[in-house]
């Protein structure tokens, strides 16, 4: 049995699922809520990340064989195909078995994507066209003893989502900072005292919000920091990464 005890004793699959970025739609949706909602599920999802990582480094990133691409395709095509001329109690049949070899295939298809080299971009070509910005999340742990805060960006509605926490007392204020490659922090605006946070991000700090930049949260004065900059201690900072 392996030290890692969360991922050896029933193991919640969504969460590998989504550290794996395998999910879509309403099951990535569903998931991203529960890291909101549930604090346990943020955690697993995130020692998922870690346990994951380290598989990365085993082995060298080597591209597809040539040809992959039109094999996936051809065994894609070939079953509708031959669905055509079946009788009904043979469709019956077909499709859970075309649903297990179109599985096979969307994993292959995934291994191309992920091994396929990126091809450099001339002065005479036309860049391809860019995938939509994924959403960003941020484990954002206390400095002193605490518990971790998750954050979510969505990019698509410019907005950041906390989970419960309590950083300040009745006092002062809680401001959530994004330091980005030039480190100068930037505010995204105060937390709530106590509960779910949401902070809608202003045109000028949505560049910032990417992966590898800190997020950290600050103590200041009633309203917020009187002078742009954090005046008082930072008392949580994590890095933000891609879903």
């Amino acid at each position: 049995m392996s030290g890692d005890s969360a991922l050896d004793d029933a193991p919640d699959m969504a969460a590998a699922e989504l550290a794996l970025s395998v999910l879509d739609g309403e099951d990535r949706a569903h998931a991203l809520r529960r890291m909101l909602a549930e604090h346990g599920f943020a955690q697993e999802v995130e020692r998922w990340r870690g346990h994951l990582a380290q598989l990365f480094d085993l082995w060298p990133a080597m591209p597809a064989p040539a040809g992959l691409l039109a094999r996936v395709e051809r065994s894609i095509e070939g079953p509708v195909a031959m669905t055509a001329m079946q009788t009904p109690t043979q469709r019956r049949w077909f499709w859970p078995a075309a649903a297990g070899l179109t599985s096979v295939a969307a994993a292959a298809l995934l291994a191309v994507i992920v091994l396929r080299p990126i091809p450099v971009t001339g002065p005479t070509q036309r860049p391809a066209a860019t995938a939509p910005t994924a959403m960003l999340v941020a484990s954002i742990n206390p400095v002193e003893a605490g518990t971790p805060v998750t954050a979510l960006y969505d990019p698509g509605s410019a907005t950041v989502r906390l989970t419960a926490a309590t950083f300040a007392d009745a006092n002062r204020s809680a401001e959530l900072w994004v330091i980005a490659g030039d480190g100068v922090p930037h505010s995204l605006g105060l937390l709530r005292m106590s509960g779910n946070s949401s902070l809608a991000v202003n045109p000028g700090n949505r560049a910032r919000l990417a992966a590898g930049a800190t997020l950290a949260v600050s103590l200041e004065p009633i309203g917020g920091s009187p002078t742009g900059l954090p005046t008082g201690p930072v008392v949580a900072k994590g890095a933000l990464s891609r879903v």
